[in-house]
């Protein structure tokens, strides 16, 4: 489907980690990579991995890697047998790196995994379904300097929003789930421009309901009658009024208390609203699209939730997923964020690969927010390449987390563009006796780059 208007989509076929576990008795899916930059530019390629495995190298698979230096003709060969990666490093001049950490000649690891080759990254994943059935890519705008950066659709995304289209002919109710910071509100206001098209008119009222007094809730979303209360000098309109022809989104709908969920479900199941202090109806004609962080069905059970109301909002559902299960957005996130603060800012390889590897509980919301932050550090600091030396230490761990590696396998992984100094080299050498392989894990560099360095001196 064309996706919402400002916002643009990942291409899947053209040139922190979770695993998105399949239910049981499932498809095993296809395992594969995804390209997510090539030579530091946002791309988004699948490749499938087959039983003989894949090599990835300069022009291997055709068109990857062709504009990277810093990536050997065979670079790195991938095998995946019952779930496990295996990576082979293949004698690369510039070395291979997975989920940050050097490999040292093989290694294998489980799971969805980030793999850095020069200045390109790939996602190794169980399933790369999702992201062969793309659709071609919409054009991804530059953000001016002070725009605010819209959503990216990758290919979790884009299968929510199909989902979404099938809920519009459905139901006049959706439920969106998902983690804080997502994008609930963007699939609220997503599905409100897919049911109502092109039509200006109608209205789009969204209600954080966590922010409403249980007191006075009541006559926020149902309006109020003259004279209803104390101070009540004329009539009010309610949230559900100012929504009719349109789409109303209620956040958090689980914090509403149970007499306003029973009023809720006469609105949905009669079409008509009573204001408080009035004896008359009035008809309203709207869809509603709620959205919680709650279990929904848990809440019916502990009685904080009606059961009648979530039998009438509970279906349709679509679900969306946290960044960590949608890293093929990323770089183009960044390459955005970084493009509304200055036009010249562009992210550095190890600044998306440092994000990638950062589990971000505030998702998105919180991902932009420390974009934007690096981007003025590093205009601070003159630098038009923002590297990940300008992302804050503590930007996108849990809060109780502090300062932790990123790494699950290897040493400490260096930039690609950065480099030790002559003297470093020449001490680490000194200091392991000139064992070129110790030397090299010390200062994170691969040991034929190592070798490179002293067949120039």
């Amino acid at each position: 489907m064309d996706p919402p208007v400002g916002q643009t989509t990942v291409d899947a076929n053209r040139s922190g980690l979770t695993e998105e576990r399949l239910p049981a008795g499932s498809r095993a899916g296809t395992p594969g990579i995804v390209l997510l930059l090539d030579n530091g530019c946002a791309v988004s390629r699948a490749i499938p991995v087959t039983a003989a495995g894949l090599e990835l190298g300069r022009g291997s698979p055709p068109g990857c890697f062709v504009q990277d230096d810093w990536v050997s003709r065979a670079h790195l060969r991938v095998h995946h047998a019952e779930g496990e990666w295996r990576f082979e490093d293949l004698g690369s001049r510039n070395g291979s790196y997975v989920n940050g950490g050097l490999i040292q000649d093989a290694s294998s690891v489980s799971g969805d995994v980030l793999v850095r080759l020069g200045r390109s990254l790939c996602w190794a994943r169980q399933d790369i379904s999702a992201h062969l059935e793309a659709a071609p890519a919409a054009a991804r705008p530059n953000a001016g300097e002070g725009q605010e950066v819209g959503p990216v659709l990758g290919a979790a995304l884009r299968r929510a929003w199909r989902e979404l289209r099938v809920a519009v002919r459905a139901s006049d109710t959706l439920l969106v789930t998902g983690p804080s910071g997502a994008g609930k509100e963007l699939a609220a206001r997503a599905y409100h421009q897919v049911a109502h098209g092109d039509n200006a008119h109608a209205p789009f009222v969204a209600v954080n309901c966590a922010t409403i007094s249980s007191s006075i809730a009541e006559r926020l979303l149902f309006g109020t009658k003259r004279g209803a209360y104390s101070g009540a000098t004329q009539d009010a309109v309610g949230f559900v009024q100012a929504a009719s022809g349109g789409t109303l989104f209620l956040d958090e709908v689980a914090e509403l208390e149970p007499a306003v969920q029973a009023k809720l479900l006469r609105v949905l199941e009669n079409r008509e609203v009573t204001p408080l202090g009035s004896t008359q109806t009035q008809p309203v004609q709207l869809r509603v699209c709620v959205a919680t962080l709650r279990d929904l069905r848990a809440e019916v059970t502990a009685g904080r939730f009606r059961e009648d109301l979530y039998y009438r909002i509970g279906r349709p559902a679509i679900r969306i997923p946290p960044l960590t299960e949608r890293l093929d957005e990323l770089p183009v996130l960044a390459e955005r964020t970084l493009a509304s603060i200055d036009p010249r800012l562009r992210p550095g390889t190890d600044l998306v690969e440092a994000c990638a590897l950062r589990p971000w509980p505030g998702n998105v919301r919180e991902l932009i927010g420390e974009l934007r932050h690096a981007a003025f550090a590093a205009l601070d600091n003159k630098a038009l390449l923002v590297g990940a030396e300008f992302l804050a230490p503590d930007a996108g761990r849990a809060l109780s987390e502090g300062e932790k590696p990123d790494l699950a396998v290897g040493s400490r992984p260096r930039s690609a563009t950065a480099w030790p100094s002559d003297d470093a080299i020449r001490a680490a050498l000194e200091r392991d006796g000139g064992n070129v392989s110790a030397a090299a894990r010390a200062l994170g560099l691969h040991r034929n780059q190592l070798r490179r360095w002293l067949s120039r001196q």
